[in-house]
């Protein structure tokens, strides 16, 4: 019989569910949060399916959520969470660099952000604040933050910066290889839609052409997970 203090220790771990497309980083993530006295995985999501399907059934604590997922992006998922559940805690952990997405994900409704090369430790960290109703980013980007509200933004942002969030999922769908007709079925858009975005990309990057706009995202991509 399970002792009455392991049951009470139990019940006061915050459940944490992942989302990730990676089962070996699903799996390092959830070995290590199991190790912890106040938290536990209650499940894992692979799209954005089974995560909408895990947070109806599992009602968990925290949501660990990936950017780079196929199908809807984390920031769309992130969207539909907010839509539906303003409270529910969100941590967006993330190969990708946080200079691109974290102010997004923050704006989307994120309550942290955190790069998934942080160590273990800062990782636990993060979960523990947001779920004690904290913010976590890096020093990094809370130093860069507060330089916006005091000077404005900075000057030398990358021109990748200016894309709308979803102009940059169909940007990372354009560098990983994907069709027009594809990367529409993975967002559940019209081909016209996607064309529509590749000319705003086409412009705001000054690219001339769709070669051009290959190239380039396939070189971002390659960068951004080379990281």
């Amino acid at each position: 019989m399970t002792p009455p203090d392991t049951v009470v220790a139990a019940a006061k771990k915050a459940a944490v569910l992942l989302v990730d497309d990676h089962p070996i980083v699903r799996q390092g993530l959830a070995q290590l949060i199991n190790q912890q006295p106040d938290l536990i995985v209650c499940g894992h999501a692979e799209d954005s399916v089974g995560a909408f399907n895990a947070i109806a059934t599992l009602h968990p604590d925290i949501v660990v959520l990936d950017i780079s997922l196929s199908g809807p992006d984390g920031l769309a998922i992130l969207k539909a969470i907010r839509a539906d559940d303003s409270a529910l805690p969100v941590l967006i952990l993330s190969m990708h660099d946080e200079s691109i997405y974290a102010e997004r994900a923050l704006r989307a409704g994120a309550n942290g952000y955190i790069m998934k090369q942080e160590a273990t430790d800062r990782v636990l960290e993060a979960i523990r604040r947001i779920r004690g109703g904290e913010v976590y980013v890096s020093d990094r980007i809370s130093k860069r933050l507060l330089q916006q509200i005091v000077s404005g933004p900075a000057a030398d942002k990358s021109p990748i910066e200016a894309l709308t969030d979803r102009e940059l999922a169909v940007f990372r769908l354009i560098g990983k290889g994907h069709g027009t007709r594809e990367i529409a079925g993975d967002l559940h858009i019209s081909v016209k839609t996607v064309e529509t975005y590749q000319a705003h990309i086409k412009e705001k990057l000054s690219l001339r052409n769709a070669r051009e706009l290959v190239q380039h995202a396939f070189q971002w991509v390659s960068a951004q997970d080379g990281r």
